[in-house]
């Protein structure tokens, strides 16, 4: 991979990570509490759980990385095994 390239996607790879251990993290927490608090009295009144909305933020933005990260990969990928060069 082009050394600009690398640089460019170094920090998103950093991010991706982060999101992904932040959300390992909340789901542990998730599991106890669940992502949505039910009054015990009047079950129709429900509040989201804030780990919830911090959970569902941070997927969406993991999976923005990933298929970001994957899109440039894979151009790389292409552009290496391009047999059209051979004919330049």
């Amino acid at each position: 991979m082009e050394e600009s390239k690398r640089k460019l996607v170094e920090g998103l790879i950093d991010d991706a990570a982060y999101l992904k251990a932040e959300n390992v993290i909340l789901k542990e927490v998730l599991l106890k509490t669940g992502m949505v608090k039910v009054h015990p009295e009047r079950p129709e009144l429900q509040k989201p759980v804030e780990a919830a909305k911090q959970y569902r933020q941070n997927i969406n933005s993991y999976a923005v990385a990933i298929k970001t990260l994957n899109g440039v990969l894979l151009k790389n990928i292409i552009d290496e095994d391009d047999d059209m060069d051979e004919f330049e």
